[in-house]
């Protein structure tokens, strides 16, 4: 596997096509290595990005402690066929001057994440633009853990008409099912068993509406769940159009169930189809 550290020393080393590039903020875990596994089945040549992106945390979040290992995830990496790792520092992806911001606007971004944390996805889709750019990748692979932010890029390679497939693969859990996420290493053991909350949640929504309720009541049962953990503070559950994230009032096919709150320690998000 090569690496690269600066846009030079990506550039030398990319082929001229079949490209398929999974970009990561490092830290990783099985959920990073499925994409990676997904990559190597599509395409001849595998690129992973690490890079902690700045732009997409906002004031008093977890920037500066976020969790960073290189020589761990080159490592990884390595093991599981990658090709070539992009680990550019902040000076190199953004250079001295650097004025210009991506941001995709309307409803997919003025709610949930983008209503709790204010220009985050003006930072993701910052970055992932001008990755795209710098690698020119036939296809980018990004999890379903993340589904706003999957639909916020997708929409974004659209409107701006980037010639690559974004693909999303769906979530890694633990057997109790706890969504991976590299945040899940600020868990206490205790704290760690009661993070399933979010996934007991959306199983509890899914559950009634395959019993046949209405998404009010979906919700209430989620709710019921939620109240179960009493240190964790939720910022949204909700039942989703699956394209357009607008609330629903009325169950349609592949209706989303979103859930984001903080344990004292850290914050999580989770999704899934309750609906099929």
């Amino acid at each position: 596997m090569k690496v690269a550290h600066t846009v030079a020393e990506l550039r030398q080393a990319l082929p001229r096509e079949g490209v398929g590039f999974v970009p990561t903020m490092g830290y990783l875990h099985r959920g990073h290595l499925a994409l990676v596994e997904r990559a190597r089945k599509e395409n001849p040549f595998v690129v992973v990005s690490i890079f902690v992106n700045p732009l997409q945390f906002g004031p008093g979040e977890d920037y500066h402690r976020y969790p960073r290992d290189l020589k761990r995830d080159q490592a990884l990496l390595e093991e599981a066929g990658v090709d070539l790792l992009f680990a550019p520092g902040v000076e190199e992806m953004y250079p001295q001057g650097f004025a210009t911001r991506v941001s995709v606007e309307g409803p997919l971004t003025a709610l949930w994440e983008g209503e709790v944390r204010p220009g985050h996805f003006q930072g993701v889709a910052t970055v992932v633009a001008r990755l795209f750019l710098l690698v020119g990748p036939s296809r980018a692979y990004f999890g379903e853990k993340d589904y706003q932010q999957l639909l916020v890029v997708r929409k974004m390679v659209r409107d701006l008409g980037f010639p690559l497939e974004v693909v999303g693969v769906p979530t890694v859990r633990e057997e109790d099912g706890l969504a991976l996420s590299s945040r899940n290493v600020y868990l206490s053991p205790q704290r760690r068993k009661e993070a399933t909350v979010l996934y007991r949640a959306l199983l509890a929504m899914r559950e009634a509406a395959l019993r046949g309720e209405g998404v009010a009541e979906a919700l209430e049962r989620g709710e019921e769940v939620l109240r179960e953990a009493p240190e964790f503070r939720p910022d949204y559950l909700a039942i989703v159009h699956p394209q357009t994230l607008l609330p629903l009032s009325r169950f349609v096919p592949g209706a989303r169930g979103i859930v984001a709150g903080r344990f004292p320690e850290v914050r999580l998000i989770d999704n899934l189809e309750v609906h099929p």
